[in-house]
């Protein structure tokens, strides 16, 4: 073998070292990162349903000035990128509640990183949620509704027992395309200092200069995600769909 060969072989085999979790390995920061990852990813995401559920529901039996005030939310949230959003939210929202308690005689708060990342993502995955909810809702037979109405069951339990079970099967499409956006869209957190997967590999292929070592780890760990959500959402979608013809 040329030895410029084995050089370079040995060099790689180095690169690759740099994912350990032995000392001056970064393996246990990246998982770090990944861990941080999925903690916003999945706070934001049931924060995201939450907003999104009242959200569609304000917006089909609410009165004129919440579904105008929600159409307005839903609007601003999905015409503005998503890095300018979190700028937005994070720097100027952490910055109007100090002022609020501030104007209130209360000392001004720490908001952890963690908190507010998932505060944010969770404020602009509401208004996509709401709009795949909305749409899941009005899929379900209008007959349904009505005759739990018939067999005098109030609003609540209608929606309860009714409503939400049957909208599922149509909303869960959507949900999981909702879910894979806000894995990766915590990437953005990056650039307010989150220390998430996608910092994490910005700074260990920094010290180290190993870019494509540290970047085709981070994407094989966003990767894995995505196959073990695909899969997840799958059964899922199956069990909502139990007893319903096979989709062709």
């Amino acid at each position: 073998m040329p030895p410029n060969t084995y050089h370079n072989m040995s060099d790689l085999f180095a690169n690759w070292q740099l994912l350990s979790f032995s000392d001056g390995g970064w393996g246990w920061r990246m998982l770090g990162g990944f861990w941080s990852t999925i903690q916003i990813a999945v706070g934001a995401y049931v924060l995201g349903l939450t907003i999104g559920l009242f959200g569609a529901l304000g917006k089909l039996h609410g009165s004129t000035i919440t579904r105008w005030l929600l159409e307005i939310y839903t609007t601003l949230i999905r015409a503005v990128p998503e890095l300018v959003l979190i700028l937005l939210l994070y720097y100027a929202g952490t910055g109007a509640i100090n002022s609020l308690l501030d104007a209130m005689g209360h000392p001004p708060i720490d908001i952890s990183g963690l908190v507010a990342g998932i505060a944010v993502l969770g404020i602009v995955q509401g208004a996509y949620a709401t709009e795949v909810i909305r749409g899941a809702i009005r899929a379900v037979p209008r007959g349904q509704i009505e005759a739990a109405q018939a067999f005098g069951m109030s609003s609540i339990t209608t929606l309860r027992r009714v409503t939400i079970p049957a909208m599922i099967p149509h909303a869960i499409p959507g949900l999981a395309n909702l879910w894979l956006i806000v894995a990766k869209d915590t990437a953005l957190l990056a650039v307010v200092g989150f220390s998430e997967l996608a910092l994490v590999t910005r700074q260990a292929a920094g010290v180290t200069h190993a870019y494509w070592v540290f970047f085709l780890a981070a994407g094989a760990l966003y990767l894995s995600l995505t196959l073990f959500s695909n899969l997840l959402f799958k059964r899922l979608e199956k069990h909502a769909r139990r007893g319903q013809p096979e989709l062709s």
